[in-house]
């Protein structure tokens, strides 16, 4: 027997989206005017909130996506097989800040992360080059082809060295 199931307009996008921007507007003042002063209290609280909020909230929205256009094809747009991947693991990135923030663990350890800063560079450039293409720029096209041939081939260095280290136990840069 089939089960048949309607399409849906309906996708959680908004819970991602609120989720995110309250972490913004939680570790933002903190960051940016220093208020309410970094304590172990304050670092504990602001944790819970970063795990839950955008971590929790981004994630339920990533898998609600992903279950909906997999397993019951309830969504059809294919945007939002990327809007699922990137609201799944910036959930999990999140869960991970909340999660260091609570236990109090030292930030500058990320420091030392510049091969994924510059991956972040990249998507960055790809999206500031995709809003001009969007608004009818002619050069927006092309340099949005540039910056998706140089992230692509950020990322599969990455790649290459992930399953490098991993594998042979190789100690190329991450």
């Amino acid at each position: 027997m089939d089960l048949i199931v309607e399409s849906s307009a309906f996708a959680p996008l908004p819970l991602g989206f609120c989720g995110l921007g309250t972490g913004y507007l939680i570790y933002g003042p903190e960051e940016l005017f220093h208020w309410p002063k970094r304590d172990e209290s304050v670092d504990r609280s602001t944790g819970v909130w970063g795990i839950w909020l955008p971590g929790f909230c981004q994630l339920v929205t990533g898998i609600i996506l992903f279950v909906g256009l997999t397993w019951f094809q309830v969504f059809k747009d294919a945007p939002l097989y990327m809007a699922a991947l990137a609201f799944s693991a910036y959930g999990i990135h999140w869960f991970a800040l909340g999660y260091n923030r609570w236990q109090g663990v030292d930030p500058r350890t990320n420091a030392g992360d510049w091969p994924v800063g510059l991956l972040f560079v990249g998507l960055t450039l790809i999206y500031i080059s995709d809003f001009f293409h969007s608004i009818g720029q002619a050069w927006g096209e092309r340099s949005l082809g540039l910056w998706h041939l140089v992230t692509g081939l950020w990322l599969m260095y990455l790649t290459f060295a992930t399953s490098l280290n991993f594998s042979l136990g190789m100690t190329l840069p991450l």
